[in-house]
Formats: structure tokens, C-alpha cells, sequence
């Protein structure tokens, strides 16, 4: 496979070949890299494509510009597919394909997170094995600002990485928190100085270029497993608990609330 065959579905997610790294960039920045339908497609074939390319050592994920790694969905497309039921279960099945194929492709993954990281973008960066972080970086889950329901896999990811107390913190306030804090809770390994961030970057796909590939990967495969869901798990009416979500009069009105710029009165209903 030769590095020209790594072709994005659409110009709003870059791809770059760099040595033994595959970058993969968000280019979304008139509106922060939010994260929009075509870019959500967009990640599967590139996995699939990476997970069958031996030369691929690492995949870094970052998003264009200075300001934003991913600041959350694309607004702009919020009525359209998050509205009606059966966009909502389109979209969500597609965030979860691209969310699902970062965490369970064997080729390891690092977020690279400059400035807004919020919602998705989270969900983006906890997919990865690795993150790192320039100072400048602002870290928020806000699902219950806008009254969503939020998947059984983005809550397992959030909670196996920092434990229950803090992804109960972060998720029942939405509250915002800077790169010090996230490094302090452990949403990120590593913070630099913005204009050491490059250089932070390097060091890491050096060292996966460097490092025994097949180590790496069976401690991937092996982490996962360690991690998997109990047989306990009440998987269905987790999925009934996000449709209700949903269906909710006050997902209706977060929606109204976020495209208006005020803040909602949520009912319970």
C-alpha cells in the first residue's frame, strides 16, 4: 500500500503520511473542527486501511488551526440530523462506528489537543490510547446542558479512564476544565507549553516508530480486554435510558436553548 492510497471521503478530515505516522486532522475551523456527519464517515476507511498497512506504527489525531482540536458537533447540522428519531439513530450509529473503530484499531491512537476539546472532541480523544495536550487546551462534556443521551461506550470509556467520582464530576456539571486540571484527573497524559507541543509530538512517534510493533499492539489488544464490560451489564435498558433521552420534551428544548444561546429549563419530562 503506498502513502498516496490514504484518502479522506471529504476535505473537512486531512490525512498526512509522515514516516511511520498517519495523521489524521480535523479541518472543520470556521467552526472549531465540529465535528460534522461527512467527517464522522470519514474515519472507518481510514482505520481499516491503516490496520492493514504493517508500516503504520502510530495515528495521530488533531484538529486544524490554532484553536480547537474538536469543539463538539457541527451546529450548523444539529436540527437536521439530531432532531427526528431516526436521524438521531443515524447519527449516533455513525459516531459510534468511528468511535469504536479508534478505540478497537490495533494500530495504537494519540490525540494531539490544542484549545477546545469539548464535547464529541472528548469522545474523540478517550478513544485514543494516548493523549496529549498544549497548555492552551479547555476540556468539557455538556450533554446535560443540551439534555442528550450519551452512549454506553462513551460513558465506559470516560469512566474507565478517570473512575466513576470524577466522570460523574465532569458529566453531571459540564463544567469546563483547563489542561493542568485534565492532566491532574488524568484525561490527558502530558501538557507542554503550546509551542512545545510539536516537539512533545515527535517524541511520541519516534518512540512508536522505534518500539517493538508487535508488543505494542498484543498490550493494546490485552488492555481492552482487561477493560471489557461486565456480564452484568443491563446493556438494554441503558439503550432504552438514552432513547427517553432523546424522546424527551427537554432534549427538545436544549436544542431550542443551545441554537438560541440561552440557557434551558429543563422539566425532568
Amino acid at each position: 500500500m503506498d502513502p498516496s492510497d490514504y484518502r479522506s471521503s471529504t476535505e473537512r478530515v486531512q490525512v498526512q503520511w509522515d514516516g511511520s505516522t498517519l495523521h489524521i486532522q480535523f479541518n472543520n475551523p470556521a467552526r472549531h473542527n465540529a465535528l460534522s456527519v461527512d467527517m464522522w464517515e470519514a474515519i472507518p476507511p481510514l482505520l481499516n486501511q491503516a490496520a492493514a498497512d504493517e508500516r503504520v506504527r502510530l495515528i495521530v489525531f488533531s484538529g486544524a488551526g490554532e484553536k480547537a482540536f474538536v469543539s463538539g458537533a457541527d451546529i450548523s447540522q444539529f436540527e437536521d440530523q439530531r432532531a427526528a428519531q431516526e436521524a438521531v439513530a443515524r447519527y449516533e450509529a455513525m459516531a459510534e462506528a468511528a468511535l469504536t473503530g479508534i478505540e478497537r484499531c490495533p494500530v495504537p491512537t494519540l490525540a494531539c489537543i490544542r484549545g477546545w476539546c469539548i464535547g464529541g472532541g472528548v469522545n474523540v480523544a478517550i478513544a485514543c490510547d494516548i493523549r496529549i495536550a498544549a497548555a492552551d487546551a479547555v476540556f468539557s462534556v455538556p450533554a446535560a446542558r443540551l439534555g442528550l443521551g450519551y452512549r454506553y461506550s462513551a460513558m465506559k470509556n470516560l469512566v474507565d479512564l478517570l473512575g466513576p467520582g470524577m466522570a460523574k464530576d465532569l458529566f453531571f456539571t459540564a463544567r469546563r476544565i483547563d489542561a493542568a486540571e485534565a492532566k491532574a484527573v488524568g484525561l490527558v497524559s502530558r501538557v507542554c507549553p503550546v509551542e512545545g507541543l510539536e516537539a512533545l509530538l515527535a517524541e511520541y512517534t519516534q518512540a512508536l516508530a522505534d518500539n517493538a510493533p508487535l508488543t505494542i499492539r498484543a498490550a493494546k489488544f490485552i488492555s481492552g480486554e482487561v477493560l471489557k464490560a461486565s456480564p452484568q451489564a443491563d446493556l438494554e435498558r441503558c439503550q432504552q435510558m438514552i432513547r427517553d433521552c432523546f424522546a424527551s420534551e427537554d432534549y427538545a428544548e436544549g436544542r431550542r436553548a443551545f441554537m438560541e444561546k440561552r440557557r434551558p429549563a429543563f422539566k425532568g419530562r
